[in-house]
């Protein structure tokens, strides 16, 4: 009986060694390797110096987010958004593009007046009259031109009497390039059947509140944080205007030019991150769709993951903390949640280089200097949580029963 009970007993103490054994393994299974970019990121070498790690040395932590990214501005008026620009008032010229409706009345004529539309090459055409050039200029200078060809036609002996009014705006179709998000083709100012105000369409005179410079950057993604908003660049024909756009950010008047379709808009960058751009405005977009990953195991469907359509939509300048909070990945019992980790998935707009950072989550919340290890969340990015060890060796030993069966852990106990 003793030889029988020493037996079990030392197959017990073998099976808890086995399970013991088998739960470090798949511990062992579960441990990951340091993340590695290319870009120098712990140092604060990469977009945002906000990606550095808070454990690299003293005199890397001992310096500002703000100043690590100062030093790497290369070009423009410095980084203060306060404006020293000489505009004083709005730049509000109408001047008529391709594809504009306008309502032409010539004295005594009604062969002539009607509604004509600037053709795709700029010009104004009237039957049996020489074309006009309309795109690029005011609808006086068209009048006036037009009244003169009239009369060097022999369609009249002295300089007749013609109106022009403008009817309704078309859009315009310009190229923006440079720092911002999405550059590319852009349409700007034109208006679906369904938004227009009958009332104002039967009427005299069309405005342009939205085929301006300001719509143009934001229809192209936004400016992006390293943008040099001093110096923007509007080519139009064979020159070149540079406007500032930096009051905007601020909510004051800018010269916000009407733009004509074949204008080019140059962004430049500064090649620095500036924190003071990464707000909404009216030149910066109003929020970021990002991509977001919460669970410790996969989900049959995204319903259950409770992330929606797997996007996630913040506003422009949340942190990657508060990302955090809004995936359910902060807080709750400290004894099982204390040392969850996040990584942020995002990607150098200048380099084209991605970048991957992890945070401890408790530790970014309550180190007081978080925010200068506390990134922005940009457009695109991605986020995923990791569970504690707490967490990990739970779901370990909940697996046991499947992998040891049913008897061999009842044993146990």
């Amino acid at each position: 009986m003793t030889k029988l009970q020493n037996g079990k007993a030392t197959c017990r103490s073998a099976l808890r060694l086995a399970v013991l054994l088998s739960a470090t393994a798949l511990c062992g299974c579960a441990s990951l390797s340091k993340i590695e970019n290319n870009e120098d990121v712990s140092r604060g070498l990469s977009y945002q110096a906000q990606y550095r790690s808070d454990g690299v040395g003293k005199s890397a932590a001992s310096q500002s987010s703000v100043a690590i990214n100062a030093r790497k501005c290369t070009t423009g008026s410095g980084a203060s958004v306060v404006s020293t620009s000489s505009y004083s008032g709005p730049v509000d010229t109408q001047l008529l593009s391709q594809g504009d409706l306008v309502t032409l009345i010539v004295e005594e004529d009604e062969l002539l007046s009607g509604s004509y539309e600037i053709m795709q090459d700029g010009t104004l055409k009237i039957t049996h009259v020489a074309p006009v050039r309309a795109s690029g200029r005011t609808v006086e200078q068209v009048e006036r031109e037009l009244a003169a060809t009239l009369k060097s036609n022999g369609y009249y002996r002295s300089v007749p009497r013609v109106s022009i009014r403008l009817q309704d705006i078309a859009d315009a179709r310009v190229n923006v390039s440079g720092a911002v998000f999405e550059p590319g083709s852009v349409s700007v100012g034109g208006q679906s059947s369904q938004d227009r105000d009958l009332l104002r369409q039967e009427a005299s005179g069309a405005g342009a509140r939205d085929r301006r410079l300001s719509r143009a950057l934001q229809v192209a993604g936004g400016v992006r944080p390293d943008a040099d908003l001093a110096r923007i660049k509007l080519i139009r024909g064979g020159g070149a205007t540079i406007i500032d756009v930096r009051p905007a950010l601020d909510g004051r008047p800018f010269n916000d030019v009407i733009l004509l379709s074949g204008d080019v808009v140059e962004v430049p960058s500064r090649n620095c991150f500036q924190e003071e751009l990464v707000k909404p405005s009216s030149i910066t977009m109003q929020g970021v769709r990002v991509f977001m990953s919460n669970l410790a195991d996969s989900a049959s469907n995204n319903a259950g993951a409770a992330i929606g359509k797997e996007t996630q939509d913040l506003r422009y300048g949340t942190r990657f903390l508060q990302a955090i909070a809004g995936m359910n990945c902060l807080g709750g019992s400290k004894l099982t949640n204390a040392n969850r980790t996040a990584a942020l998935i995002s990607r150098n707009p200048v380099t084209g280089e991605s970048i991957v950072v992890e945070r401890s989550v408790e530790r970014l919340m309550r180190q007081a200097d978080r925010d200068d290890f506390n990134p922005y969340i940009m457009p695109g990015d991605a986020m995923a949580c990791y569970d504690s060890t707490y967490t990990t060796v739970t779901d370990v030993l909940e697996t046991l029963p499947s992998v040891l069966g049913p008897v061999a852990t009842l044993s146990l106990l």
